[in-house]
């Protein structure tokens, strides 16, 4: 199997705090992560100042401050940006970041230069934004967390349309115009080029009974396209079970520290943990191989302690008959097969044979 890619999910773990953000970008690296990926938005254009807070945030944030000013707190300004992509290529780990509005989409694909953008779970119901990401022409991950499988098909329609037609855009569409992008032969060969799905269960720490692996092969199957797995779940178990379910991107929360205040600390990784659950996912990519059921050549030398061959079970006379009486399969496998024992069956034998003896060829 291809490597999997391995995103190392900083988010708003940085605090708004400049050293922290590229404490966290050690910390990948260390780890051994393909990418460290942040998040990059305008509150303003993001949230209304009265939205609640989910039930997780809640927890872990102060209880008087709305959604505005719990985000508001945790954006990355933009000129920060500029110095994490210096550093992130400078220790040889890819930056990436989510964007969550139009102005940080267009930052980041035509200042930052990023070749990935990441749709979060979220936006997957926000058309609007969906084509303007889908409009830059650049591969797409695609979070799936809270979606249903006709959701996932109108986005990806809105992503086709948006591929094919990035430079032919007029302000009007309808759904009919994604649908057909999406069913077109066009549309089909252009989201197996550029999408990712990523499955996900939006909730932090994600449930066990709700993580639903196996949804990840019925988008495979549904929609042709890659697909990844993103993890809120406690531990590293479940990212190495997505692994060997077939997932090519595994994206998962990390932090410095798990105390820290702040919404998503609590339910990330430490860098210890997050070490552990790369090395483990590189042991399960060795452990899946290429697929082709042979004989690998760790086990060659066995072949003959393990297998058996045909064996008089009695003093057997040249010119005699070989029957059930007299013939039999012991170890080891370095004779005649057993696969053959029915052809000797009714055989005259051309030697003499002692109890034990291994039948030879009488061509």
């Amino acid at each position: 199997m291809s490597s999997v890619f391995i995103i190392a999910e900083a988010g708003v773990n940085h605090n708004g705090d400049y050293g922290l953000a590229f404490e966290l970008v050690d910390s990948a690296v260390s780890a051994g992560a393909d990418a460290i990926k942040f998040q990059t938005f305008i509150s303003e254009d993001v949230v209304t100042k009265s939205a609640n807070k989910a039930v997780y945030q809640e927890s872990t944030t102060s209880s008087s401050e709305t959604q505005f000013d719990m985000i508001k707190k945790l954006e990355l300004p933009y000129e920060w940006h500029f110095d994490l992509l210096r550093y992130c290529n400078k220790k040889g780990i890819k930056f990436l970041s989510t964007a969550f509005d139009k102005k940080s989409l267009d930052f980041l694909v035509d200042e930052i230069k990023i070749d990935v953008i990441k749709i979060p779970s979220g936006e997957i119901t926000n058309a609007p934004f969906l084509l303007e990401c889908a409009k830059k022409g650049k591969n797409l991950i695609v979070s799936t967390g809270m979606a249903d499988m006709h959701e996932i098909e109108q986005a990806l329609g809105i992503i086709a349309f948006g591929l094919l037609n990035n430079l032919n855009l007029k302000d009007k569409y309808s759904m009919s115009d994604f649908e057909q992008a999406y069913h077109s032969l066009e549309g089909k060969k252009i989201l197996q080029t550029n999408v990712t799905l990523l499955h996900c269960t939006t909730e932090y720490p994600a449930p066990i009974e709700d993580i639903n692996l196996n949804a990840m092969a019925s988008m495979r199957n549904t929609f042709g396209v890659d697909i990844g797995y993103s993890d809120h779940s406690k531990g590293i178990t479940v990212p190495i079970v997505a692994t060997a379910l077939g997932a090519t991107i595994i994206e998962k929360h990390f932090t410095i520290d798990k105390n820290l205040l702040g919404p998503d600390h609590k339910a990330s990784l430490d860098p210890k943990e997050l070490e552990n659950m790369i090395n483990e996912i590189r042991l399960v990519e060795k452990m899946m191989g290429n697929g082709l059921k042979i004989p690998m050549l760790s086990e060659i030398n066995n072949k003959n302690v393990a297998r058996r061959s045909l064996v008089a079970t009695k003093k057997i006379i040249k010119g005699e008959i070989f029957t059930v009486d007299n013939l039999t399969a012991k170890r080891p496998g370095e004779g005649i097969s057993p696969m053959l024992y029915w052809e000797y069956l009714g055989k005259k034998s051309n030697n003499n044979y002692q109890p034990d003896d291994l039948i030879s060829s009488d061509k």
